[in-house]
Parts: structure tokens; C-alpha cells; sequence
């Protein structure tokens, strides 16, 4: 049996907007994006130490919104000329019900 903990459903996403979620300390940031397909990243840039949660999503990319870094919204990498990596979180997608998979803290 796959461990999950319950998100949100996909009727209370936007496409292409955040929203987040917390799990204990963890705040994680939910976007639909414009194909449809839902992506998980922690709610923290480790180059400015601010929230993601209100960049800007173009395509499978997200702007950080103090110093607009590109970052994949599939596997978290900043993207050149930057550096960095945030944590992507894996979702079970179940009769519109957005559950975080697995071993996710």
C-alpha cells in the first residue's frame, strides 16, 4: 500500500496558479499546469530564501517573483545561468483528490 497524505482536489487548483499547502513545518506549492498535469515543489527559493508560490508559470517553468529565476517545475532545478535545486514532491492523482506520495518530509 502506497503511503499518501490528502492535499487538496483538482476542482480547488487554477491552472497556472498556486496554491499551497502545509504539512507539518513544510509548505509545499501546488500548480496546474496550462496541459493540465499537476506539479508539487517546495515553497522556498534557496537562492533568495522567499516563497515561490506567487512566480509567474510559463509552460512547465515557474519565475521566483523577487528575482525572477527560471525554475523546472518538474524536476526543480534552477535553471542556467543559475544554480540550485528545489524539492519537487511526488503526487498520487485519485477520483480529483491530490494526495502527496510516499516518503515526502
Amino acid at each position: 500500500m502506497t503511503e499518501k497524505i490528502f492535499l487538496t482536489t483538482t476542482d480547488a487548483l487554477l491552472p497556472q496558479i498556486g496554491r499551497s499547502v502545509s504539512i507539518g513545518n513544510k509548505k509545499i506549492a501546488l500548480f496546474q499546469l496550462s496541459d493540465g498535469r499537476i506539479t508539487a515543489i517546495e515553497d522556498f527559493c534557496p537562492l533568495t530564501g522567499g516563497p515561490v508560490l506567487e512566480g509567474t508559470v510559463s509552460g512547465e517553468y515557474l519565475y521566483e517573483p523577487l528575482r525572477d529565476y527560471k525554475i523546472s517545475l518538474l524536476d526543480g532545478r534552477i535553471q542556467d545561468p543559475d544554480e540550485g535545486q528545489l524539492k519537487v514532491y511526488e503526487l498520487l492523482l485519485e477520483d480529483g483528490d491530490i494526495y502527496l506520495k510516499g516518503a515526502f518530509l
